[in-house]
């Protein structure tokens, strides 16, 4: 259905015309005038997944409290075109890839996961937990390949598509509320503060469990980042809600390595010595020089370099929280949403605010590291 379109990914190179050219007019709702994609989401937007280096197009997928998941092509010119969409019975709480960019997972609170074909545009249920699934990611092995589930059943699943039941069945102890995969390292973050690494290399295999969190507070959001070859994972960025997020080394070979920094807070009235505390609602990690993004909900956006400790920029704030964010495949792109998260309570949802996905196109100069050459 996709794949006789060309567009960013044949059509340009490096930064490309998308960050050259000039973006949708700014606003209140749009402050760092970035290109809006079209026919946003309805609800809430939980995540965001760009297709894999592999797809000669770069397409967009987001999953929604609207019980959708929408596709977009991203053209070479910063403007989008929706695609296609599938429906859960349930809000959807994460989607991903598979390492071909010709299916689709998504995991909903209907607590079902569906693998949707892009070529025949159908979506079949592929997993099945007693609780909404929380986090889903697709694993490449070069013995077998499966998506993993996490749920707020207390579980952590592996299934081959073609197959009812699932291949591994892990008793968490909590609910997962995070996870992230880089093959051959998985972490899964759990209610209670508790984290789990797992090794896939011949299966899923219980690593490090029932780990104490790096931080205080209920973690929300983990991301793996790779060494600086780019071929191994090499430890993971942990937020919590209390606008502090943890970089943590995997394995530890110098514990002053890992430490844990502030983000995502404001100073109050000048008259209190108090600070307003957010959320950190998504971690992403640049595929090219390893900085990371963090959003928040105070409805801003950092850029950081973890290696030398320091911010790289901070954007304007937006009209709602930012939900979700996550970086292309080659780099060049960053997008993010901009939705309630319902972190203040039902009184500050304000229906008349749009939800929207915003894209970056200049992302691979933004996060180049401060002590790296151009």
């Amino acid at each position: 259905m996709f794949g006789a379109t060309t567009g960013f990914g044949a059509a340009t190179t490096g930064a490309g015309m998308f960050g050259q050219t000039a973006a949708t007019a700014g606003g209140t709702h749009n402050p760092m005038k970035d290109f809006e994609v079209a026919n946003p989401p309805d609800d809430s937007i939980s995540s965001l997944a760009f297709s894999p280096g592999t797809v000669p197009t770069t397409f967009l997928i987001a999953g929604s409290w609207d019980n959708n998941v929408r596709c977009w092509e991203v053209q070479n010119t910063g403007a989008t075109v929706p695609k296609a969409q599938q429906t859960h019975q349930g809000p959807v709480l994460d989607v991903c890839w598979n390492d071909d960019g010709t299916k689709v997972f998504s995991a909903s609170c209907d607590k079902t996961a569906k693998m949707w074909d892009l070529n025949s545009n159908q979506a079949i249920q592929v997993a099945q937990h007693d609780a909404p699934i929380k986090t889903i990611h697709y694993i490449k092995s070069p013995n077998y390949s499966c998506i993993m589930t996490g749920s707020w059943d207390k579980t952590l699943k592996f299934w081959d598509t073609r197959s009812p039941n699932p291949m591994a069945n892990i008793q968490l102890g909590e609910r997962c509320f995070c996870a992230d995969v880089v093959y051959p390292m998985a972490v899964v973050g759990l209610a209670g503060k508790k984290i789990n690494i797992y090794r896939l290399e011949s299966g899923p295999q219980e690593y490090k469990v029932n780990q104490d969190s790096p931080l205080k507070f209920q973690h929300r959001c983990v991301a793996i980042f790779q060494d600086s070859k780019k071929t191994n994972p090499a430890g993971y960025a942990l937020g919590s809600i209390e606008g502090r997020c943890a970089i943590q080394f995997e394995p530890v070979t110098n514990p002053k390595d890992n430490f844990t920094f502030k983000c995502h807070r404001s100073n109050g009235a000048a008259s209190y010595s108090y600070q307003d505390i957010y959320a950190v609602n998504s971690i992403a990690f640049h595929p090219e020089h390893g900085t990371l993004a963090t959003a928040g909900s105070n409805g801003k956006f950092s850029f950081w370099d973890k290696d030398a400790r320091t911010k790289l920029k901070t954007s304007e704030e937006m009209e709602n929280p930012i939900t979700a964010c996550k970086f292309d495949a080659k780099g060049n792109i960053f997008a993010y949403a901009v939705s309630y998260d319902w972190s203040k309570g039902h009184e500050f949802y304000n229906p008349q605010k749009k939800n929207y996905i915003f894209l970056r196109g200049n992302a691979m100069e933004e996060l180049r590291p401060r002590n790296r050459k151009r």
